[in-house]
């Protein structure tokens, strides 16, 4: 039988697979397999504990010992089994002294005041600012990533300052910010720090935004969304095989993450990056937006983004203007409302809020500022249609 031949597409997207593994490979040398399965992912880093804790390190949560005196990590679906001066995936949880502990509390290593737009969220508290951190350290490798300067190391490789909980609400209060963000590199991995600074602004009247991939357990997600007013979660890709070469990740724990955010009535919006060969199959946006159309609602604000090179894929073409138009017009005629195209400077109507009823723009923006405002009470005010979304402190 003659072998199938491949089509252009396929053959770049083969060609840049195959290339971005072998970087992936190299960076990744120091791990360690579960199991010693070479297939499935890299499970963290052998004897890779400094000899001493620090000053930020605090007992991890959500982790189990295992008979045979190792420790498995149950925060997210990688479940590290870890042994004794092992570190796991993550680069911030360690096994010392037969106890999981974090070394990502109080020490960001980034420290911002953005527009809340900027997360992005346009249905949440619009034209505010927000107080936004971040810790070293993620759970996924992305290829794309755009902050891996800081989500591809370990808190001991990147300046950080000391940043306690009740320091960062104080911050919040005096500038002003009626919010803070969790962001930049992945709120999971300083799950700990998170939590009890989102007590501490709950506490204060404060409210708080998660902006993350989703690569949860539920019994954490659920303990945490307690105290999550917004989030906004990545979809990478809609293919569990694309999602695992993207980002050595699986797809279906992002998904039920987010049916969890739903059940738990915390506002969220979603993220889908648009990379040229890896993640701009039409049939794979069609059916992610026909997901959430059908299992979160066709309110659920998407923000199609467009890729700029960088990181491991800086040999890729950004997304072209005109595909990522075409993709907004594909997910509105799947039934979305609120679809949005982002990183498109000049193109407004990416970034405008319609009314489904009307159509009349309700919140027009330029970049990250707000240049018309058409809602009152969270209704348009032409014809007092109900928008979806968090419109008031």
């Amino acid at each position: 039988m003659a072998e199938k031949k491949l089509s252009r597409r396929e053959f770049i997207k083969k060609t840049v697979i195959a290339t971005a593994g072998a970087g992936i490979g190299l960076h990744t040398i120091k791990g360690f397999y579960l199991d010693g399965n070479p297939s499935e992912f890299s499970r963290g880093f052998r004897n890779d504990v400094p000899d001493a804790l620090w000053r930020w390190s605090r007992e991890a949560s959500h982790y189990k010992t295992l008979s045979d005196g190792s420790i498995e990590c149950k925060l997210c679906p990688h479940e590290c089994r870890l042994g004794a001066d092992d570190r796991g995936f993550c680069r911030t949880r360690v096994n010392k002294g037969n106890k999981l502990y974090t070394l990502a509390y109080g020490n960001p290593c980034t420290v911002h005041i953005d527009p809340v737009e900027k997360k992005p969220l346009f249905h949440y508290l619009p034209g505010t600012i927000i107080l936004s951190i971040a810790t070293a350290g993620c759970n996924l490798r992305c290829l794309n990533c755009q902050n891996w300067s800081i989500s591809q190391f370990k808190p001991e490789e990147t300046l950080n300052r000391e940043f306690m909980p009740e320091a960062v609400v104080e911050t919040a209060i005096k500038i002003n910010s009626p919010s803070i963000a969790y962001t930049y590199s992945e709120p999971i991995i300083y799950y700990e720090y998170t939590m009890d600074v989102s007590r501490a602004a709950k506490a204060a009247g404060l409210k708080n935004v998660w902006v993350s991939a989703g690569y949860i357990n539920e019994k954490p997600l659920r303990e945490a969304a307690k105290f999550m007013d917004a989030a906004n979660f990545d979809i990478k890709v809609f293919n569990d095989a694309v999602y695992k070469k993207l980002c050595q990740a699986h797809l279906q724990p992002v998904m039920r993450g987010i049916e969890i955010l739903k059940e738990e009535n915390v506002w969220f919006e979603i993220t889908r990056l648009v990379v040229p060969v890896l993640s701009d199959d039409r049939e794979d946006i069609k059916k992610m937006c026909e997901w959430i159309c059908a299992r979160l609602g066709p309110e659920t604000p998407l923000h199609l983004l467009r890729f700029h090179p960088d990181y491991k894929l800086r040999y890729l073409p950004p997304t072209s203007v005109e595909q990522l138009i075409e993709f907004r017009k594909l997910a509105m005629d799947s039934g979305l409302l609120y679809v949005y195209a982002g990183n498109v400077p000049g193109f407004t109507e990416g970034q405008t809020t319609f009314c489904p009823r009307c159509k009349m723009a309700v919140i027009k923006r330029s970049g990250f500022l707000i240049i018309e405002y058409n809602l009152k009470d969270g209704q348009c005010t032409n014809c007092n249609e109900k928008i979806a979304g968090i419109w008031g402190i």
